[in-house]
């Protein structure tokens, strides 16, 4: 875990003092007033690529090492995969070198650069985003759950026409991102489902609608399993991991109750804060769900990425003399839930030859 405190504190120095040094944004409407200093901004690219990208363990990166290794990647091959934009970046990469290290390397430079520059954009704290992203698991993830987190990145640079309404270049990039993992075309029904105000009627019938699939959770899954039974995720019916804990659940309930009670200040300065509030919304729906069973809380991967974003964005919700105590209490909330997590929960294990190497 050494390696991973320091990127944590190397990361967030970083992008605190970019905030610092930050400037005026020239665009207004959908993108955060001020603008990150762009050198720290690449600091902190830098530090979270080479910490992910020099990593030898950690949940399915060895299989995907063993694969890169044994596979022969050929067009033919390719065109057998289920997602075929990943098979071809592992052809290009394997004519380039035979070290498998190079396709976990290239994932966490792909899903760090083009989350952290979203990030950029949009967040109003630009290191409570960093920081969440990191001590709320999501960066962790992407060394488990590496090509979704891969696709999952790629349309979060969708947001910004999510937000201005250009659905034709939304949907071109979640498709791009379902090359590497299908799961991603959820989100082309979802674009029209969350471009409305925040906190409608819509809203009561989704969280209702959760509830109801929570109770009634076997009769759901007997449905929903028998009609993708034949397609590649049919595999799912048979998973037995049991439910995401009612911990994760309640941190991603916070910044939702917060957006809640402050709706109206947050619509006031951040006008295009409905469609982020809506995307989070939906994922805990997701999370919700999954307490019954874990599969489903791989859905919310492409939805969290918004909650880094509105969880940026709650502090300035709070009277001025207020945000300093919030501000602090969410560092030390999340710091804690980070050592559960990692440390008391999971235990992880972190293998870096190449960095154990140089230090």
């Amino acid at each position: 875990m050494t390696f991973l405190w320091l990127n944590l504190l190397l990361a967030f120095t970083l992008a605190f003092f970019s905030r610092y040094f930050a400037r005026p944004a020239l665009h207004s409407g959908i993108y955060a007033p001020v603008r990150p200093n762009k050198i720290l901004v690449l600091g902190v690219m830098f530090i979270l690529v080479i910490v992910s990208g020099s990593r030898t363990n950690i949940g399915d990166t060895y299989f995907y090492r063993h694969a890169f290794e044994t596979n022969h990647f050929t067009w033919g091959t390719i065109g057998d995969q289920k997602d075929i934009g990943f098979g071809l970046l592992q052809m290009f990469l394997k004519s380039i070198s035979e070290n498998p290290q190079i396709l976990v390397f290239t994932a966490a430079l792909i899903t760090n650069v083009l989350i952290v520059y979203v990030l950029s954009k949009y967040s109003r704290m630009f290191e409570l985003s960093i920081y969440v992203y990191i001590t709320g698991g999501l960066f962790l993830i992407s060394m488990n759950g590496m090509r979704q987190v891969l696709a999952a990145a790629i349309a979060f640079t969708a947001t910004k026409y999510l937000l201005n309404g250009n659905w034709l270049m939304y949907m071109l990039i979640v498709f791009i991102a379902s090359l590497f993992h299908q799961s991603a075309f959820i989100l082309i029904p979802i674009y029209f489902l969350v471009r409305y105000k925040a906190w409608s009627k819509a809203t009561i019938l989704l969280l209702v609608f959760s509830i109801i699939i929570v109770i009634g959770y076997e009769q759901f899954s007997k449905i929903l399993f028998s009609a993708i039974e034949n397609t590649q995720y049919g595999e799912y019916a048979d998973f037995q991991e049991g439910g995401a804990s009612l911990l994760r659940v309640a941190v991603n309930a916070v910044p939702l109750m917060i957006a809640f009670l402050g709706r109206d200040k947050l619509r006031e300065i951040y006008k295009s804060s409905d469609y982020i509030v809506n995307m989070v919304l939906v994922g805990f729906i997701f999370m919700v769900i999954s307490t019954q069973n874990w599969i489903f809380a791989r859905v919310s991967i492409y939805f969290n990425l918004y909650h880094l974003i509105l969880i940026s964005w709650i502090i300035v919700l709070f009277r001025t003399k207020e945000q300093r105590f919030v501000y602090y209490a969410l560092l030390t909330c999340y710091l804690v839930y980070y050592y559960y997590e990692n440390v008391i929960s999971l235990n992880i294990l972190y293998k870096s030859p190449l960095l154990e190497q140089l230090f």
